[in-house]
C-alpha cells in the first residue's frame, strides 16, 4: 500500500506548479517549473487512477459488509470486487514504478557514438549495421535521428559515427545500449564460409541541457582547419573544420561535417557538452563510473553485453540473459524495442525490489 501521504505531498506540488505557471512565471524559473510539471502530470494521472479505485473498491466492500444491502446489489458488489482488486493491484505497481527516484537525464535526448572495434572491415561493417538499426529505431519512436558525423571504412563500413538521438525520453530508453557488441557471421569476402567474429561499441551519452552545464568561453580554445576527405586530400578551400577544446578537462571534439564552420562549431559544442556532463555524472556517482566502464570496455570482443549471430539468427543479451531468434528484425531496428523493454523492466524491477527490502 502506498502511503496517503505522499500521494497528499505529490498533489499539492503539482497544484502549487500548476498555481505558479499560471502567475506568469518567466525566464529559467518557466523553464525550470515547466520540465518538472512535464514529468509530474503522468505521475498525478497514475495518483488519481489509482485514488479513483481505491475508493470504489472501499465502496464495494462497504456495500457487501452491510447486512441491509439489497441481494442482489451485494452480488454485484461481489462480481466487482474481484475485479477492482485486479485492477488496484495494477494500478499500484504502476504507480510504484513511476515513483522510483529518476535518473536526471533520464527525460534527455541522447548522444549515440558508434566505434568499430576487434575484426578490421567486418568490424565497421558491424558498426554500420549498429547505426542503421538505431536510426531505424528512433524512427518507428518517433524521434528525430541527425548523424552528427561519420568516418566510413574502404568498404562502406562505419569507423566511427556520433548520431544524435533527440525526442522525449530518448536517454531512459537507450542507456542500456552502452557496451561492447558482437557480432557473428561468415564475411561477404570470406571464400570459405568460416564465421568471424567482431565487435563494436556504442556509448550513449545524456545531451546536456544549459541549465546541466556551464562552460566559460574562457575555458575553450577553437582551431579552424581545412576539412580533409579519405587519404587526407582537402574537400573544400575554406576553414570549415573545427576543433573545440576544453581546457581544464583536455577534452577536445573535431567536426567537418558541414560545409559552414558556424554549423560545425554549433555540432562540436553539443558533443562537447554532453561528454562533460556525462564526466560529471560519472563522477558523483562511483557507483555508475563502475558500471559504465565495465559496459563499454576497449571494443574487444571479450567484453560484450549483447552478441548477433547470424548462423542462428538470434540475439542474446547476456546482462538479463534473454534469447530472441528473430535476428534480422531486431538488426533492422524494427523490433529493437523487445531488447530495450526488457532491459528497462528488468531494471524497474531491480530497483523496486531494492526499494521493498529497505522499506
Amino acid at each position: 500500500m502506498i502511503p496517503s501521504t505522499k500521494l497528499e505531498r505529490l498533489s499539492d506540488r503539482f497544484s502549487q506548479i500548476e498555481a505558479e505557471l499560471a502567475s506568469g512565471a518567466a525566464g529559467a524559473g518557466f523553464v525550470k517549473l515547466s520540465k518538472e510539471h512535464a514529468e509530474l502530470a503522468p505521475v498525478i494521472e497514475a495518483v488519481n487512477a489509482y485514488r479513483s479505485a481505491t475508493k470504489q473498491l472501499a465502496d464495494a466492500e462497504t456495500m457487501i459488509a452491510d447486512p441491509s444491502s439489497d441481494a442482489e446489489m451485494r452480488g454485484l458488489a461481489e462480481e466487482e470486487r474481484a475485479e477492482l482488486k485486479e485492477l488496484v493491484g495494477k494500478l499500484e505497481h504502476d504507480l510504484q514504478i513511476r515513483l522510483l527516484p529518476k535518473d536526471a537525464a533520464d527525460d534527455s535526448s541522447a548522444i549515440l557514438e558508434i566505434r568499430a572495434g576487434t575484426g578490421g572491415d567486418e568490424a565497421a561493417l558491424f558498426a554500420g549495421d549498429l547505426l542503421k538499426m538505431y536510426t531505424r529505431y528512433a524512427q518507428l519512436q518517433g524521434w528525430k535521428a541527425e548523424l552528427m558525423s561519420l568516418s566510413e571504412s574502404d568498404l562502406g563500413g562505419v569507423k566511427e559515427a556520433v548520431l544524435e538521438v533527440a525526442g522525449q525520453g530518448v536517454f531512459a530508453k537507450l542507456k542500456f545500449e552502452s557496451g561492447g557488441h558482437r557480432v557473428q557471421r561468415v564475411p561477404e569476402t570470406e571464400a570459405g564460409g568460416r564465421i568471424h567474429t567482431s565487435a563494436a561499441t556504442v556509448a550513449v551519452l545524456p545531451e546536456a541541457e544549459d541549465v546541466d552545464i556551464n562552460i566559460d568561453d574562457k575555458d575553450l580554445r577553437i582551431d579552424v582547419y581545412r576539412a580533409s576527405g579519405a587519404g587526407g586530400q582537402h574537400v573544400n578551400k575554406t576553414e570549415s573544420a573545427v576543433r573545440v577544446t576544453h581546457l581544464p578537462t583536455g577534452l577536445a571534439v573535431a567536426m567537418q561535417e558541414e560545409k559552414s564552420q558556424h554549423k560545425n562549431k554549433a555540432k562540436a559544442m553539443k558533443l562537447l557538452k554532453a561528454r562533460l556532463y556525462d564526466a560529471e555524472r560519472e563522477r558523483v556517482d562511483s557507483a555508475r563510473a563502475a558500471e559504465r566502464k565495465g559496459l563499454i570496455g576497449s571494443g574487444d570482443r571479450s567484453e560484450r553485453i549483447r552478441t548477433y549471430n547470424f548462423p542462428q539468427g538470434r540475439v542474446t543479451d547476456h546482462r538479463i540473459n534473454l534469447t530472441l531468434y528473430k535476428l534480422d528484425r531486431i538488426i533492422t531496428g524494427d523490433e529493437l524495442s523487445d531488447v530495450v523493454d526488457a532491459l528497462v523492466a528488468e531494471d524497474q524491477a531491480n530497483r523496486l525490489a531494492a526499494l521493498e527490502a529497505e522499506g
